[in-house]
């Protein structure tokens, strides 16, 4: 979900060229030194002994599009959890729909969850997110709007299937096959109020360009390229993972990211409260979705 909306699932796919491309040593070890920022509060209350990655274990990933601009530090407006287990090389994707109403875990009042970036930064989104979902957040990154235009330029445009007439932001989008550029792209994943799905029908477009970008960085083409795309993710992500840690999921989890299923949280309802609108999540919809994620993570039999 994304409002100067972002996709954020595209920081996944840097982290995905980062590792296709590591051996490219110096460039890559640079770059992601300049992306790492180490969470003040690393250790989550939702594991009981820290992770050793040279074990293999199940990890999690959140992944934050966020609306950065000048003196503001803005809002995380695209949140989505991944996890992903080597054993059965599976990997699971939720989103969690920007105006969830939960408890803002470090200010113990409910808001929305997407203020809450906007309140702690990554950590009180981290720990947010790790109450509702009721699992670990391992790892975070983190890209801006500038990011996700650059990516798509990097990757020369990207080709879609459009399913939906619409005009937005001074751009019209054709039913049937279309080509986008950065700035387009944006603006077709963010829409939102001309959709009659709204949200849901956001998150499916998010989902086509997803594709399209991975199709892209998977091509001969796209690695030569690799230079543009690292400095595009050096200025735009930021992340937890460590360039060692980075090689080691690389190696022992690339065939997991391969297998992916994505999750929703869609029998929820609005409620105005005060004037604004929020989404309430159905909470045997939330039970169902937090066992599916502790079981894939292995903390349930």
């Amino acid at each position: 979900m994304l409002g100067h909306k972002l996709i954020t699932i595209v920081s996944f796919l840097f982290l995905v060229t980062g590792f296709a491309i590591y051996h490219v040593y110096s460039t890559v070890e640079s770059t992601v030194e300049q992306m790492h920022e180490p969470l003040k509060f690393p250790e989550s209350t939702f594991r009981s002994t820290p992770i050793l990655i040279e074990e293999k274990p199940p990890l999690s990933f959140l992944l934050l599009g966020v609306d950065e601009r000048e003196n503001d530090r803005g809002r995380a407006d695209t949140m989505i959890v991944v996890t992903v287990n080597p054993t059965d090389n599976t990997t699971k994707i939720i989103s969690i729909p920007r105006d969830t109403y939960t408890t803002l875990i470090g200010l113990n009042k409910e808001d929305k969850i997407n203020h809450s970036y906007a309140f702690g930064g990554v950590e009180m989104v981290k720990a947010t997110v790790e109450n509702l979902m009721q699992i670990p957040i391992d790892y975070t990154v983190s890209i801006n709007m500038e990011g996700f235009i650059g990516l798509v330029d990097a990757v020369e445009g990207v080709d879609v299937e459009n399913n939906l007439a619409f005009e937005v932001d001074d751009f019209m989008y054709q039913l049937g096959p279309i080509h986008l550029q950065g700035e387009q792209a944006l603006a077709f994943v963010r829409m939102r109020y001309d959709d009659p799905n709204g949200d849901f029908g956001r998150q499916e477009r998010q989902k086509i360009v997803l594709n399209a970008i991975f199709n892209k960085l998977k091509s001969f083409n796209s690695v030569w390229k690799y230079k543009e795309l690292l400095a595009v993710a050096g200025d735009n992500v930021h992340t937890n993972l460590t360039f060692d840690e980075m090689k080691k999921i690389f190696k022992d989890y690339k065939e997991a990211f391969s297998h992916l299923e994505s999750l929703s949280l869609q029998e929820g309802h609005g409620q105005i409260s005060d004037g604004v609108w929020y989404y309430v999540l159905d909470s045997h919809e939330l039970e169902k979705i937090q066992l599916q994620l502790q079981t894939h993570l292995e903390l349930k039999d």
